[in-house]
């Protein structure tokens, strides 16, 4: 996965934190778990406010909340 994959990082954060609002993170704990997951495989500084604005929105699309 790299950044520009946010619903495919959505949809593993989602499996990963089924049980967490997504509405709810802050971006630095965001940036270090997307960084964490199995299969990302992208530069940690490549990311941005934007990126991860983007990730967290189809995050909370996917989820159910």
């Amino acid at each position: 996965m790299k950044w520009i994959d946010t619903t495919e990082i959505a949809m593993a954060l989602t499996d990963k934190f089924p049980d967490l609002d997504p509405q709810t993170v802050r971006f630095t704990d965001l940036h270090r778990w997307i960084c964490e997951l199995d299969g990302f495989d992208d530069d940690p500084n490549r990311s941005n406010e934007k990126i991860l604005e983007s990730i967290q929105a189809a995050w909370i699309e996917d989820s159910d909340y």
